[in-house]
């Protein structure tokens, strides 16, 4: 079984930003009756970067309900 995801992106913040919102907002509870891994993935963007020096980051979690 595949597990589910649960991902949010933000831009000019930090995947932690993004993840605490999945957090805080209680995203994951709309999955509470699937049976598996729950993978929570924050990605931000930084597009005040000039371009060519753009960069993104990502963090990410496992969790279980």
């Amino acid at each position: 079984m595949f597990p589910a995801l649960v991902i949010e992106l933000k831009w000019n913040k930090d995947a932690d930003t993004a993840i605490k919102q999945i957090h805080d907002r209680k995203y994951p509870e709309a999955l509470k009756g699937f049976c598996g891994e729950v993978i929570l993935v924050g990605i931000n963007y930084d597009k005040d970067a000039e371009p060519g020096k753009r960069k993104h980051n990502c963090k990410i979690e496992k969790i279980s309900l």
